[in-house]
């Protein structure tokens, strides 16, 4: 009877999630999780110890995500995890899945086929970190997805750190978006730009500003919908009894509390902070 007890009450519990980001970025695709499935409980944790992940060499960003995912996993002990970085999932997926072979992991990929798919003028252009720009993983995705597109690859160094500053109410620094995406709008032959892959998921959060500081509208591709579809798709139905959540937990991998502009954001976002050990950036 208790075991048959204890399989009810698992049936019952909400799945439970993590959302991994270096930083704040992931917050874009765990608000379309939210709206998809508001019955699973989220844990999101941000890096924040580490961010820039592009500062890192390859073997030290691997060495570090699988570092914090074998803590958090052990702390959390989620169903399934999101790592809603395209450069750690470019990197540091196949480890992670070869670490924890019976949890489901779900990565980010840009954009990159949706966007040829949709664009009408074959200009498409894929704004990412310098780092993902630069991997083999992106230029196999364009060879593969987007051939009959002229594919245009512009790296930013500085719309991560712009994007995570607005999380936590800084000042906007529009005239420096402006420069990061001019070289994402091409004119050629009478044709221009009309889709632009936002590769990495910071990028949404300043989706408002990217509309209105862009020469002509064009179509923003964010792979978060797609995110939360994998992830419906690998958890399954929703549970019985499982329609009221909790907040989610804010996790901060420098274990520093987040001031009260982010706070604020958080709780936009359904989240409020969660205190952690630190997580050092200095590795054993």
């Amino acid at each position: 009877m208790e075991e048959i007890a204890e399989n009810a009450a698992l049936a019952e519990r909400a799945p439970r999630a993590v959302v991994f980001d270096s930083g704040l970025g992931g917050l874009s695709v765990l608000a379309e999780i939210r709206r998809l499935r508001p019955d699973v409980d989220i844990a999101y944790v941000a890096d924040d110890a580490a961010f820039p992940y592009g500062r890192l060499s390859d073997e030290t960003l691997i060495a570090r995500v699988e570092a914090v995912m074998a803590r958090i996993v052990a702390e959390q002990k989620p169903d399934i995890v999101v790592v809603a970085c395209s450069t750690a999932s470019t990197l540091a997926l196949p480890y992670l899945r070869a670490a924890f072979p019976r949890l489901p992991f779900v990565g980010t990929v840009p954009a990159i086929k949706p966007a040829a798919r949709e664009s009408r003028s074959g200009l498409v252009s894929v704004l990412a970190t310098r780092g993902t720009i630069a991997r083999d993983y992106t230029h196999a995705l364009v060879r593969d997805y987007a051939a009959n597109c002229e594919v245009t690859l512009v790296g930013s160094a500085h719309l991560a750190p712009i994007a995570e500053g607005a999380m936590r109410g800084e000042a906007v620094d529009e005239v420096q978006i402006t420069r990061e995406i001019a070289p994402c709008f091409v004119e050629k032959n009478g044709r221009r730009t009309d889709c632009v892959v936002l590769a990495c998921t910071h990028f949404p959060l300043l989706i408002d500003a990217l509309k209105r500081l862009a020469p002509w509208p064009v179509l923003f591709v964010d792979p978060a919908a797609a995110i939360a579809r994998r992830l419906d798709a690998l958890l399954g139905e929703t549970p019985r009894g499982s329609a009221q959540r909790r907040p989610g937990a804010a996790i901060f991998t420098s274990g520093a509390p987040p001031g009260a502009a982010l706070q604020k954001a958080l709780l936009r976002y359904g989240l409020t902070f969660t205190p952690s050990a630190a997580i050092s950036l200095a590795m054993a």
